[in-house]
């Protein structure tokens, strides 16, 4: 059972929407099912069977969270020197050398990686290239949609 990187913020998320799934939806689609059930003839009731799917969809989803929970190496960047070396849980500003354009990301794990809240997972092409690197290194990233330069301008652990 290999242990997973996560931030502190990545695993009270998690404990919040476990806490959510046992505590308010799993409760809602068994009073769904009850409802359902009430109606008659299982075979031909729609919202028996999608009640159903949905309970699976949530147990399946519980086990999942309690799975990354009990894996979890939780990693508090903010207990860490800040030596400006890019590391799992860190801030990093970037600025693409071909477009100017300036980019800041959080290198999170996989359950926690959003690419529109600049949440990025530390084993995707843009995260495994600025790992391990410094402040004002330049980068070269093979990415889906080509190649990128970029240059790292700052490094927080915040």
């Amino acid at each position: 059972m290999d242990k997973e990187p996560i931030t502190v913020t990545g695993l009270k998320d998690l404990k919040s929407e476990l806490e959510d799934l046992k505590n308010i939806q799993r409760p809602k689609v068994v009073e769904a099912i009850a409802e359902a059930r009430s109606h008659g003839d299982l075979k031909e009731n729609a919202e028996y069977h999608a009640a159903k799917e949905q309970q699976a969809l949530i147990e399946s989803r519980v086990i999942t969270i309690n799975d990354l929970i009990a894996r979890a190496n939780v990693i508090d960047v903010t207990k860490i020197d800040n030596d400006g070396k890019v590391i799992f849980g860190s801030t990093v500003k970037v600025q693409d050398l071909e477009s100017k354009k300036k980019i800041s990301y959080k290198l999170v794990g996989q359950d926690e990686a959003d690419i529109s809240k600049n949440l990025i997972f530390y084993k995707s092409p843009i995260g495994k290239a600025l790992i391990g690197k410094n402040k004002n290194d330049i980068v070269n990233v093979n990415t889906p949609s080509g190649e990128k330069n970029l240059e790292i301008e700052d490094v927080e652990y915040i």
